[in-house]
């Protein structure tokens, strides 16, 4: 027998793209064996399953590249697994210049697979095995959520195409269309080099909501119109998606008479400036711009020349700190239920299992603040397995995102916002611009309370970029 072309493969998907069914097609070749999600951050290849080939949840936290080897070791036939964007970036670094081990590469019309999972996630029912059981939803369809989660995939796919670009190699694309075509499935057989062929498909997994988005989606029209402008794209060739490197664009607030542009750094303040951006004219926070498209931006800056575009920078101790209170602390934030569960269990986070109470003191804040921060160090550097949320990224990397689009024209510290906005708002010709109010961390124990040397080595640790790149200074000399 000929030597195998390769000796691993694995499949680049996300969620709701038809990977489950593609892996019970797969295993039904009996010298391929898919292992499942074997990097997700909450289970080891399948859900409720905490264990492979020796690797229990920690271990593999501590040596994914173990993990790894182990499944090339000691599987039979060819082995496999599924890997998404948000999964461990160490494990990504290592397998794609790897020629040895194929590439799979699985996508699905990117709104279509939005309405799914928030379908989904809305039901509960992520799997169907019977139609009997079938669960269904309406949702509302939120064009700043789209856009963020197109802006994640978008940059993955195109640091996959250009790795393979660097390294010489081809994968194996398969749309969510083509998984229930035999002749595909043989295809792809082919192409991982098992000699197995198959007659049909796995009958296994049913479709879930196979309705028209028009039945399933509340606010259709609105969609269709927040949709205009990137229809031209092609929302089924996801590797041609803008922009190539999140910008956050539909995060970007415009006035609607004046010519000022507020370009927020999550984590800094947001809430006051845009109640003194609804001030100026009287014309009220919700009248401001928001959600825009890379078109709608450009012209808005056409129609007003001359315009000011900004950030407000928060230090990055006290950035840090209102991320800590405002998005991990609370325990009704589900979009960082999995972050949050995964910092608790795999990284000792010393974290409330509810809500703090009026038994959580000063020093459980305190050490529990001072491990989130010992957390970030590892994180930002690629080296964990939870995503940089831009809620904690430095504000070095978001401004750099935001250059691929626009840059600011002023960067303002917070503690300086008063004066600095007053001044920036008359070049844009507001005779009598208010004065914003100061934006509070969402917390009763204050930084100051917590504050010692201890938290500020930790947080220059983690953060050591915005300190070199944005000139700040210890907290207590700020």
């Amino acid at each position: 027998m000929a030597a195998r072309r390769f000796g691993a493969f694995v499949l680049f998907a996300e969620m709701r793209t038809g990977s489950n069914y593609l892996e019970e097609s797969l295993n039904a070749l009996p010298d391929v064996t898919c292992h499942g999600e074997v990097y997700n951050p909450t289970f080891l290849g399948h859900h409720n399953r905490f264990e492979l080939f020796g690797f229990d949840m920690d271990r593999r936290e501590r040596d994914p590249i173990g993990l790894l080897d182990a499944i090339i070791a000691q599987t039979e036939g060819l082995p496999g697994f599924r890997l998404f964007h948000d999964h461990d970036d160490r494990v990504v670094e290592r397998v794609l210049p790897d020629p040895r081990i194929a590439k799979v590469i699985l996508t699905r019309n990117p709104l279509d697979s939005y309405v799914s999972r928030k379908i989904a996630s809305e039901t509960g029912q992520w799997r169907l095995t019977d139609a009997r059981h079938l669960k269904t939803a309406r949702i509302r369809f939120d064009l700043a959520e789209f856009n963020d989660l197109m802006d994640q995939l978008m940059g993955f796919q195109r640091h996959l195409r250009r790795g393979l670009q660097l390294s010489g190699q081809a994968a194996f694309h398969i749309r969510y269309e083509d998984i229930n075509d035999p002749e595909v499935l043989n295809g792809l057989a082919a192409f991982l080099g098992s000699e197995a062929r198959v007659e049909a498909t796995s009958t296994k997994l049913k479709k879930q909501n196979p309705e028209d988005l028009s039945q399933k989606v509340e606010n259709y029209e609105e969609m269709l119109v927040g949709l205009r402008d990137l229809d031209r794209f092609g929302l089924s060739v996801t590797q041609e998606y803008e922009p190539p490197r999140p910008a956050g664009v539909p995060g970007f607030v415009a006035h609607p008479e004046v010519g000022l542009l507020f370009l927020p750094l999550k984590g800094a303040p947001e809430a006051a400036i845009l109640d003194w951006m609804g001030a100026i004219g009287g014309v009220g926070r919700d009248a401001l711009l928001r959600k825009m498209s890379q078109k709608d931006l450009r012209q808005w800056m056409k129609d007003h020349p001359g315009y000011r575009s900004f950030s407000v920078l928060r230090h990055p101790v006290a950035r840090a700190y209102n991320s800590f209170c405002r998005f991990i602390l609370p325990t009704d934030r589900p979009i960082y239920e999995e972050p949050r569960k995964v910092m608790r269990q795999r990284y000792k986070l010393p974290l409330p299992a509810k809500a703090p109470g009026t038994d959580w003191t000063d020093e459980m804040q305190k050490a529990a603040f001072l491990a989130f921060l010992a957390f970030l160090k590892p994180n930002l550097a690629g080296q964990t397995s939870i995503r940089v949320d831009t809620a904690w990224a430095t504000q070095s990397a978001i401004l750099q995102g935001m250059a691929n689009v626009t840059l600011p024209h002023a960067l303002i510290r917070e503690e300086e916002m008063q004066a600095a906005l007053h001044d920036l708002a008359r070049a844009a010709g507001v005779t009598d611009p208010p004065h914003p109010k100061p934006e509070g961390i969402p917390t009763p124990i204050a930084l100051d309370a917590i504050y010692d040397g201890s938290v500020e080595k930790a947080a220059l640790d983690a953060y050591r970029r915005d300190y070199l790149n944005l000139g700040f200074q210890r907290w207590n000399e700020a």
